[in-house]
């Protein structure tokens, strides 16, 4: 903006409002976070997945325009915005390395003071900002809605239309737009609304031509380097295909990170990529940081294939076009170990080797691993074992494995806003720690065994507490296609899962035959004493990934 300094330090700052989305918790909640960079607006969650943020987004805008408009719209004694940050909002000019300068910051500002709108092509992020006409018209994607008068206005100018169109998806803002003034895409020029004077328009200052990227994204200059990594890639680097991949990479790499919800399998692609490119571009260069840099996009893609395959049970290969549907399984194959370790501790320390008991000491041992005391109602130990748990209970407080601060009947008595807190001895702070789960592993494995014992179908069947015990140990024991026991073995040991459950060989088939009535289990045989099987489909996110 062509003024002095002197009277540029009386102006006024520019005002910026950004509004954006971004995912919140698993995405399989569908929930997205908005936010805004106004104080008075506190971030809140929204359900009904990118679809519904962006229409909150929109009417949010919108709200923030209409206030804009009540305000008088655009002040022109204000400062520019985009040249506050720099002038990082918009491209950079492509002349400037024809004239041989440096990037111009002051003399790009001009024109009148305007307030213009922003919506990145995937619909995650609106700004709304005064800015000068050149900034606005420099920026792709900027729509202009106000220009403030050069004059003191006769009336109230307005944001006159509402946020628009979001970039990228197609979709309008709700009517909040006030009379009077139409709306101005900045690669459009300025234009008259309908019914507004020709003085108006008169008044207004010229927005120039917005430059507008070439086919592809990339302007002419970026053809020849880019950046990735925070790296620039010189433009006369060879070979000349191990330069377009690093240019491209980092294009990807940038376009990901507008995406609203994460590909796992295309990030780890995207690092796998990034480690080979990184490692040819060190031989060629004989830059040492070079293979520092590709050593980290190889871990980063291995820990992103494992966190997919976590998530998932499946190969990121197997998934990349792949026509099965992922499992999205409630364990990790981490936490699924520490869940084995835990069955296998509540075999062991049980006083006694009763099914019933056995149940209710692995399901308190979950509740109270950490820190050896925990909280239970009497409906949690009722569903546990429907018609023996307060006989349980009273075995088990006699035997001293755990220790109520009122009566037996008091505990089964218990609701849930006022829990019994009860006490394990064998699982108090001790080292070593009997069982080392972190919080949410606990608290995952807690909700893995409650889903499995607690099972409608098995709750509608009234299946007993060996059943139950069974139904976890083979949902414990499964690989991700659902088949029991590893594949070179051919199922589970018989007499392992018979100790389990505190059965005989001949119940044990019993009790399987049991679960697949139940559609816990698709198929189950115990020939050549193995239990050989299948997870229900049903059944399949509760598996634990051998």
């Amino acid at each position: 903006m062509a003024v002095e300094a002197g009277t540029q330090q009386e102006r006024v700052a520019g005002r910026v409002w950004t509004v954006r989305l971004d995912p919140y918790g698993r995405p399989s909640a569908g929930e997205v976070r908005l936010s805004c960079s106004r104080p008075a607006c506190a971030p809140h969650r929204i359900s009904g997945g990118a679809g519904a943020g962006r229409k909150a987004a929109v009417e949010h805008v919108n709200i923030h325009l209409a206030r804009i408009g009540e305000d008088g719209g655009p002040r022109g004694d204000a400062s520019c915005a985009c040249r506050a940050a720099d002038c990082a909002w918009h491209t950079a000019d492509p002349d400037a390395g024809r004239r041989g300068g440096a990037r111009p910051t002051a003399a790009r500002c001009g024109g009148a003071m305007v307030l213009a709108l922003y919506a990145d092509r995937v619909g995650r992020l609106w700004r709304i900002a005064e800015m000068c006409a050149r900034c606005a018209a420099a920026t792709p994607g900027c729509r202009v809605l106000d220009t403030a008068r050069s004059t003191a206005p006769t009336a109230p100018t307005g944001a006159a239309q509402a946020a628009g169109e979001s970039a990228g998806n197609g979709e309008s803002a709700a009517g909040t737009a006030q009379a009077g003034r139409a709306a101005l895409f900045s690669d459009t020029g300025p234009a008259t609304a309908a019914g507004a004077s020709s003085t108006d328009a008169v008044s207004q200052a010229p927005v120039p031509h917005a430059r507008t990227a070439s086919p592809g994204g990339t302007s002419r200059r970026t053809k020849r380097w880019g950046k990735i990594a925070r790296r620039i890639v010189p433009h006369d680097l060879e070979p000349d295909v191990l330069r377009v991949e690093l240019i491209e990479l980092g294009d990807a790499f940038r376009t990901y990170q507008q995406r609203t919800e994460p590909d796992l399998a295309l990030l780890a692609e995207l690092h796998e990529r990034k480690g080979r490119a990184f490692r040819l571009w060190a031989d060629v260069s004989g830059d040492n940081s070079l293979h520092h840099e590709a050593k980290r996009a190889e871990t980063a893609a291995q820990t992103t294939r494992e966190t997919f395959h976590n998530r998932t049970g499946a190969p990121v290969d197997d998934a990349v076009g792949g026509d099965e549907l992922a499992v999205e399984w409630l364990l990790t194959r981490q936490q699924a170990v520490h869940a084995r370790t835990v069955l296998e501790y509540a075999q062991s320390h049980s006083p006694y080797p009763e099914a019933e008991v056995r149940l209710a000491v692995l399901m308190l041992t979950l509740r109270a691993a950490r820190a050896g005391t925990g909280n239970v109602t009497g409906q949690d130990l009722a569903s546990w074992l429907p018609d023996d748990a307060e006989r349980v209970l009273e075995r088990l407080v006699e035997a001293d494995w755990v220790r109520l601060p009122d009566t037996v009947a008091q505990a089964m008595a218990s609701l849930p806003e006022e829990a019994t807190t009860f006490t394990v001895p064998a699982l108090l702070s001790t080292e070593p720690r009997p069982l080392a789960l972190g919080k949410t592993t606990r608290a995952r494995i807690s909700g893995w065994a409650q889903k499995t014992v607690g099972d409608r179908k098995i709750r509608k069947k009234k299946l007993g507490a060996a059943t139950r015990l069974l139904a976890l140990y083979t949902a414990a024991h499964t690989r991700p296609d659902g088949r029991l026991g590893h594949a070179e073995d051919g199922g589970l040991p018989l007499e392992k899962a018979a100790a389990f459950c505190s059965l005989t060989f001949d119940e044990v088939t019993e009790h399987t035959e049991l679960l697949v009535t139940a559609d816990w289990l698709a198929e189950a045989d115990t020939a050549a004493g193995r239990l050989r099987g299948q997870l229900a489909g049903r059944i399949l996110p509760l598996g634990g990934l051998l």
